[in-house]
């Protein structure tokens, strides 16, 4: 039977999502934890959304597993919130569909990255830092990235990636206090995009970009550019959607 399972983490206690040799990883975890309460010693394999980065944290990250457990989705869901560690939890576990493909059956994704300016150390882990922003600026700029876009100039470049276009739904900031955060919406994500764009974003505004440059970015795409990168603790995997 395959289920859908819906997770929750702090990534700054994981190397990342992907399985990794000699690293603490998101998709690693779970594997050990599924194998445990089957009681087999085979690998299980739990299929993720997204391959988010090392420090990058997950409200909704989804994934999919295939179990030959008698139990139900409650109980399923207490076994394994009672073998993962705090910074880790399982929101919801679910009985779906053999056809059921956590990747590629998402029709989007949504992202947060949170700046925080205020002085309090508690956000270090899970926010950029950041002395002032004015959130009317960020947000004129934040427009231009709506549609169906070539982003190649805010991505880690691949020569085995031929489509560069992602199809932007929403992206806009919102305050809160002290804590800004900027949403994105998209079909898809190019590697270490968001975090291109919204350092860039930052950029514009801390004057070392100019608002002509970073449009010309997206209008005449090109590779290895060398922008602004926001750091990975930001950067939160907020929900993915499904038809």
């Amino acid at each position: 039977m395959r289920y859908k399972i819906t997770i929750q983490y702090d990534g700054s206690y994981f190397s990342g999502w992907q399985l990794q040799k000699n690293q603490i990883t998101v998709q690693g975890l779970l594997e050990k934890i599924f194998q445990k309460i089957s009681k087999v010693s085979n690998r299980i394999i739990v299929y993720g959304s997204s391959r988010t980065d090392t420090g990058v944290h997950a409200f909704g990250q989804v994934a999919h597993v295939d179990l030959s457990l008698n139990l139900n989705n409650q109980k399923i869901k207490d076994a394994l919130n009672g073998n993962l560690p705090w910074y880790c939890g399982v929101s919801e576990v679910k009985k779906v569909n053999l056809d059921f493909n956590a990747r590629f059956n998402a029709t989007s994704r949504e992202y947060i990255y949170q700046c925080y300016t205020g002085k309090s150390f508690l956000f270090n882990n899970q926010s950029w830092i950041l002395p002032r922003l004015d959130i009317k600026f960020l947000n004129n700029l934040s427009e231009c990235l709506i549609g169906n876009l070539d982003f190649l100039s805010f991505s880690k470049f691949r020569k085995d990636l031929k489509n560069t276009k992602c199809n932007i739904f929403s992206a806009y900031w919102k305050k809160d206090k002290e804590m800004y955060t900027f949403h994105i919406n998209a079909n898809r994500y190019l590697h270490h995009m968001i975090r291109y764009i919204v350092g860039s974003m930052i950029g514009v505004y801390q004057n070392r970009m100019s608002r002509k440059n970073f449009l010309l970015l997206i209008k005449k795409p090109r590779k290895n550019v060398l922008i602004f990168k926001a750091p990975p603790q930001g950067l939160i995997l907020n929900k993915v959607n499904y038809d």
